[in-house]
């Protein structure tokens, strides 16, 4: 599977495999393994990577954002065989979501000078492509943002 088809998939359902927002982290890292901590702090939330997955969870242990980095040469995801060729084009992302049939927006809040961002409104999932004046925009990250979650643990 082409890595365009893949996150539109993961656009239209949410999901990245066991990752979604709420999931619980105890049941990522018993999908997935043990990640790479990338962002330590003594409680959380911290940022964990799978390759170029980053999950962001919080201190009551769940997962609250993911992101996808698709700006480098190749993109490895758990789970999924690859790498897959980085950067994707904007025609290309869209395609896949058009056939997929999972409509999108232009987010006007991602988009400005060298930047475009293209929006899922049933999902909320965002696609963020750096956009220069002489070439093809190109996938920068994928990502589905938190949900409004308010912590129970938090102080």
């Amino acid at each position: 599977m082409p890595l365009t088809e893949l996150l539109a998939s993961v656009a239209l359902t949410a999901r990245l495999g066991p990752v979604h927002v709420d999931a619980s982290w105890a049941d990522v890292t018993a999908a997935l393994g043990e990640p790479r901590e990338m962002l330590r702090n003594r409680r959380r939330p911290r940022l964990f990577g799978y390759g170029d997955l980053e999950v962001f969870v919080c201190r009551c242990r769940q997962v609250r954002l993911l992101t996808v980095r698709t700006w480098t040469e190749t993109v490895e995801l758990p789970t999924y065989e690859g790498p897959f060729p980085g950067e994707p084009t904007e025609a290309d992302v869209v395609a896949a979501l058009d056939r997929a049939g999972c409509a999108w927006e232009v987010d006007s809040a991602l988009t400005f000078d060298g930047q475009r961002g293209l929006r899922v409104p049933a999902t909320s999932a965002t696609f963020v492509f750096a956009a220069p004046e002489s070439a093809e925009p190109r996938l920068h990250a994928m990502g589905l943002p938190d949900n409004g979650h308010r912590c129970p643990t938090a102080t």
